[in-house]
């Protein structure tokens, strides 16, 4: 496991590992439960990728989402989930409404 990044919160977190999921990389993410001590205890939540091997193409998918790259590529591909049949922006890599994963 590397670790690839450290999110400001939970959420960036979580979009993060969805980004890396939708290129085939398997990342966790780690402290995120331990956010809403922050002020007390000096924690914030980080990506971690499984495979070592990654870590240049994780580290590009992190630097992309940081400069927007991502939102500008998929920003206007609207899809449909083949799940639920939920209609969603092209940003996101999961279901809002079933969470199921964009194929």
């Amino acid at each position: 496991m590397r670790l690839v990044y450290t999110a400001k919160h939970p959420t960036e977190a979580h979009l993060i590992r969805g980004m890396l999921k939708a290129e085939g990389i398997r990342a966790e993410v780690k402290g995120d439960q331990l956010y809403g001590a922050f002020g007390e205890l000096p924690v914030l939540p980080t990506v971690w990728i499984l495979d070592d091997m990654l870590a240049a193409q994780a580290e590009r998918v992190v630097i992309d989402f940081l400069h927007g790259t991502a939102a500008r590529k998929y920003g206007h591909e609207r899809w449909t989930c083949a799940n639920c049949g939920e209609t969603l922006e092209g940003q996101f890599t999961e279901c809002w409404k079933c969470g199921a994963a964009r194929d």
